[in-house]
């Protein structure tokens, strides 16, 4: 349920509606938007609906959400949330945001020249995966913790924001000391306890949607994390499976407009993993941007047979510039900026 407060309502009266919803077992969470202020209530629904929450002083009017994921609903929030990712880089807003770097962190100095390639063709963040999930348990499994230290020296000598993925619950606070944000990646988009821990956290978390996911299992999943507390959350389509043999996954493209249209958080993609062809990275990149997408994550490798993951998805050092030119002239294109 939402409470839409009155635009002259004080911050006595919030606090005083606040009060009364938690003596009632019920959650309050509070949005600030532009013209109003709106408190959701999470909790049994029958309890809610029992209260005269209309006769509060400073309420406007209440209103039923009945979407199974509340905090991440357009009813919830009807401005695009904008996300800030640490040192003044936002993503949601206007400017497009790329993150750009290996699958997978290999070693101190291929890290450091890669992180310094994409900065200067106009990357934010860098990606890097030091614990990596693989099919195999045969595959290379990530460098653990000394991964993190490569990644933490390449953001001291660059100045680009770090993003790595988080697989178990333990290692929260580990990859939280080194980390700008976290990544949940695909098969870890329902893994609920992680999601659960990471709504406690206030670093941001950039949840890749499942390869065999509806889009409203994405957004129940992100509901887990904003649940917690935790509103710093980006969207990530990353791609699905279908019959399709001749890419990795299937791109989604019309998730993007679809999930705008139900949800207030910002939604990037990663056309790597989703084509898992070089080839096909820009023209999908591309096409994000033009769909609405508010950023881009993308797999960079100065050698890419002999990287130690993902080598065959990955862009060149050299593509990845020419790409970000082309990639600038279509934000103009939609009104948007890189």
């Amino acid at each position: 349920m939402i409470i839409v407060l009155r635009p002259d309502a004080t911050e006595e009266q919030i606090q005083h509606i606040v009060d009364k919803v938690q003596k009632l077992g019920l959650r309050p969470m509070i949005s600030k938007g532009v013209e109003r202020t709106i408190i959701g209530v999470i909790g049994e629904e029958d309890v809610i609906q029992a209260q005269p929450l209309e006769i509060y002083p400073g309420v406007e009017k209440v209103m039923p959400i009945l979407k199974p994921y509340k905090l991440v609903s357009r009813d919830f929030k009807k401005e695009d949330s904008i996300i800030d990712l640490g040192g003044g880089v936002k993503v949601g807003g206007k400017k497009l945001i790329v993150m750009a770097g290996p699958c997978s962190v290999e070693s101190e100095n291929l890290l450091l020249d890669i992180a310094k390639k994409v900065k200067e063709a106009g990357a934010l963040v860098l990606r890097g995966g030091a614990f990596k999930p693989r099919t195999s348990p045969y595959s290379f499994q990530g460098l653990g913790e000394e991964g993190l230290k490569y990644l933490a020296k390449a953001k001291e000598e660059t100045g680009l924001l770090i993003i790595t993925e988080i697989m178990d619950v333990r290692e929260i606070g580990r990859i939280e000391k080194y980390a700008d944000i976290l990544q949940v990646g695909a098969r870890n988009m329902q893994n609920f306890d992680l999601l659960k821990e990471l709504g406690h956290i206030r670093k941001p978390i950039l949840l890749k949607r499942g390869m065999a996911n509806t889009v409203k299992e994405f957004l129940m999943s992100a509901e887990y994390i904003l649940s917690g507390g935790n509103f710093s959350v980006v969207l990530c389509e990353r791609g699905i499976r279908t019959f399709e043999e001749s890419t990795r996954f299937t791109l989604d493209i019309s998730a993007i407009p679809v999930i705008k249209n139900l949800s207030h958080l910002p939604v990037m993609v990663d056309p790597s993993h989703a084509t898992g062809k070089w080839g096909l990275v820009g023209p999908c990149a591309k096409a994000a941007i033009a769909a609405g997408a508010d950023g881009l994550i993308i797999e960079v490798h100065p050698n890419p047979e002999e990287a130690f993951s993902d080598g065959e998805q990955s862009l060149l050092p050299e593509r990845f510039s020419a790409l970000m030119g082309e990639l600038r002239k279509v934000a103009k294109s939609v009104d948007r900026e890189m």
